[in-house]
């Protein structure tokens, strides 16, 4: 005998999902806001971009091209990669959606980090399956502790490097021993969303990884560094069979053409990206430097924010001090539900926004800035 329901109701698990909640963008009755919570760049598009984009705009009764060719050709030649092994999408949580989708089932696991980007969670419940979220050390991503979780149930694992929240990373020789460990039908996924700004010679995208093994992927972001976040840019690095894989079931137009199209300007745009860099270098250490100088707690980022942790101490804990910032227009971002019930990350700015941020920090832990 059926059962009759009285509402459409979703598959198990949906509704335990918790869902993705980005950085707030208002304060409200405050004349002048600056919104530092979500990552985004103080630099904005290169002006080839945005050139590109408007360009676009003469052909929008046109689909665009599926391939999106010359974006891909365009990460291919500044990278040194064949296009073949390039797939691009809305976004790059669209493909981190498309991993799971194509890779992951009921009974399947993925491993993710305690503080790792709350994506990996969403897009496997989303497709049935289970994410075992391991330990982190000092907040950065533990090898052992990730081989150590490893079962016959595991099907992906994700790795944000650098980390999200965090700013910290794992160098190259850890992603190495990591990989050597994991099954070789397991996914190891490299999320490499800010390689753009990282300057440590350990460190490696993971171009190399994918290049010389059948089981690893990086995803890279237009989002940060490129200042294209609107766009919904996002590309993936991985073997031909995953590649092939993930094309026969993600949409057949999965890209706008002002996004393929400004998206090729701004990777050809080089100079931009390191001035981008360099300013973001300058910023992330005189923000460290004054915050550490007013009594707080930072983890030390090469990424382009920062993590701010605040005393356990009536007046003065990270919600204390997100009402106090917001009320003079700076947004931060809260991260509980990454783990961090006591800091706050904080995005770098252009420089009157870090100073303003700095003094009124200063003025609330009662400190001279």
């Amino acid at each position: 005998m059926s059962i009759e329901m009285s509402k459409p109701v979703p598959r198990p698990g949906i509704l335990e999902i918790a869902a993705y909640v980005p950085g707030k963008e208002h304060a409200p009755g405050v004349a002048r806001v600056y919104k530092l919570s979500s990552n985004e760049t103080p630099l904005g598009a290169s002006p080839k971009a945005i050139a590109a984009f408007k360009a676009a705009a003469d052909n929008l009764e046109r689909y665009p091209d599926g391939q999106a060719r010359e974006l891909r050709g365009a990460i291919a030649a500044v990278h040194g990669l064949n296009p073949a092994n390039i797939l691009c999408g809305n976004g790059s949580d669209e493909l981190l959606g498309l991993l799971c989708h194509v890779y992951l089932g009921p009974r399947d696991e993925s491993i993710v980090t305690e503080h790792g980007f709350l994506i990996y969670k969403i897009q496997t419940m989303a497709a049935g399956a289970t994410p075992v979220v391991v330990k982190e050390k000092d907040h950065t991503v533990d090898v052992d502790s990730i081989l150590a979780a490893v079962t016959e149930k595991t099907k992906i694992v994700f790795i944000a490097n650098p980390g999200n929240p965090t700013g910290t990373y794992i160098p190259v020789s850890e992603i190495r021993r990591l990989q050597a460990g994991l099954p070789k039908h397991v996914i190891l996924v490299l999320d490499a969303a800010y390689a753009e700004y990282v300057r440590r010679n350990d460190y490696e995208a993971g171009i190399e990884v994918v290049s010389s093994n059948a089981n690893v992927v990086m995803t890279r972001t237009f989002s940060k560094a490129y200042g294209l976040a609107a766009l919904r840019i996002g590309w993936m690095y991985a073997p031909a069979d995953i590649v092939d894989a993930l094309q026969r079931v993600r949409a057949p137009f999965n890209m706008n053409a002002p996004a393929i199209a400004a998206g090729a300007a701004a990777i050809r745009d080089q100079s931009f990206i390191q001035d981008a860099a360099s300013f973001n270098q300058l910023w992330i250490e005189k923000l460290t430097d004054a915050f550490v100088a007013l009594g707080l707690k930072v983890t030390p980022s090469v990424a382009n924010f920062v993590l701010i942790h605040f005393p356990d101490a009536d007046g003065k804990r990270a919600a204390d001090a997100d009402e106090f910032l917001t009320s003079r227009g700076y947004i931060l971002r809260a991260v509980r539900a990454y783990g961090f019930p006591n800091s706050l990350r904080m995005s770098i700015g252009p420089e009157e926004a870090n100073r303003g941020v700095i003094e009124a920090l200063g003025e609330f832990m009662g400190r001279k800035a």
